[in-house]
């Protein structure tokens, strides 16, 4: 079959086409043939080398991909076999014509919801409702999503727009700010603008921020502090888009009574997993909707990812074997 095989970490040019044998599922295990493998941005850090990755290389990448149950192994329940799922994998091997993977990792692709749509969302949608039942969001406050034409910060945004809540996004510029709005920010800062954090204040005509949905990371909040509701605002980060976490003070966060939750790690994965089925439930409902970029062949994976790396992709990149 044809797959992707990573032969080691460095540029895109390290994920090539190669044929490889077909997978046999073992127990507790099911084999799916693919339709399309949605490109992640974590993805991009794990090629690059900037994250381990969790097998010897040469591997074949990708963490998911989305098509129909062709096999099962020992202790599967056999009504999955034929079932549409989005497969999440241990971190490698879902750029590929078949990919096996742990039965209780995969979703069940509701009736109604496309395939694309449900690998495009799987990701972002689950991130999204995790970071929303973590915040504790309630109606009539004010929001702010760093980011909020990315595929996490959009559905953000379309859930916070529909819990009643005032939603401010930044992007990176106009044609991102448009998609930001189109996701339902009701306004849109320019985050690349020096002097963005005061066109903050100014927008806000003396009033604070209850939630920061911070993608950016690095020192993007520190103009923000004071901006922020003093004794009940919340930071939730989850983005490293600057290359580093948010870079705050202990005593940034005590002197106004802030609470930052740091959005990372096996547990925080752990929640976002349990979302996964909602996060496609939401979106055959209409309350999410998923933006697909564009559709390549799989051998155009390392395209897929200089298009994420030079951020000019305005959704998911996927790809179909």
């Amino acid at each position: 079959m044809q797959a992707i095989v990573m032969t080691e970490t460095g540029a895109p040019e390290v994920l090539v086409a190669r044929e490889v044998g077909e997978p046999r599922p073992g127990n507790g295990q099911v084999v799916v043939r693919t339709e399309v493998v949605p490109v992640l941005y974590p993805e991009t850090k794990v090629r690059a080398g900037a994250f381990p990755f969790p097998a010897p290389l040469p591997e074949v990448f990708g963490f998911q991909a989305a098509g129909t149950v062709v096999d099962l192994g020992a202790g599967v329940d056999r009504g999955l076999l034929g079932t549409r799922v989005v497969a999440s994998t241990s971190g490698f091997g879902s750029y590929a014509e078949l990919v096996v993977a742990e039965a209780d990792s995969v979703t069940v692709i509701p009736d109604g919801l496309t395939t694309e749509h449900a690998a495009a969302i799987l990701m972002s949608g689950s991130v999204a409702l995790a970071l929303m039942q973590t915040a504790a969001v309630a109606a009539g406050e004010t929001v702010l999503i760093e980011a909020a034409a990315t595929g996490v910060g959009g559905c953000l945004a379309q859930l916070c727009a529909a819990a009643g809540v005032r939603v401010i996004g930044t992007a990176g510029g106009e044609q991102k700010a448009r998609l930001a709005r189109d996701n339902g920010a009701h306004e849109v800062l320019d985050h690349t603008a020096p002097d963005w954090a005061d066109q903050l204040a100014d927008l806000l005509a003396g009033g604070t921020v209850d939630v920061v949905f911070d993608s950016i990371g690095g020192d993007s909040l520190t103009p923000l502090l004071d901006r922020i509701t003093p004794l009940r605002g919340r930071i939730l980060s989850y983005g490293w888009l600057d290359g580093a976490p948010a870079q705050l003070g202990v005593t940034d966060l005590i002197l106004r009574g802030l609470t930052l939750t740091g959005c990372a790690g096996s547990a925080w994965l752990g929640e976002v997993a349990r979302q996964r089925s909602a996060a496609l439930t939401a979106t055959a409902q209409g309350l999410l909707t998923p933006a697909v970029h564009s559709v390549l062949p799989l051998a155009g994976a390392a395209d897929a990812h200089r298009m994420l790396e030079d951020r000019v992709a305005f959704g998911t990149v996927l790809l179909r074997p």
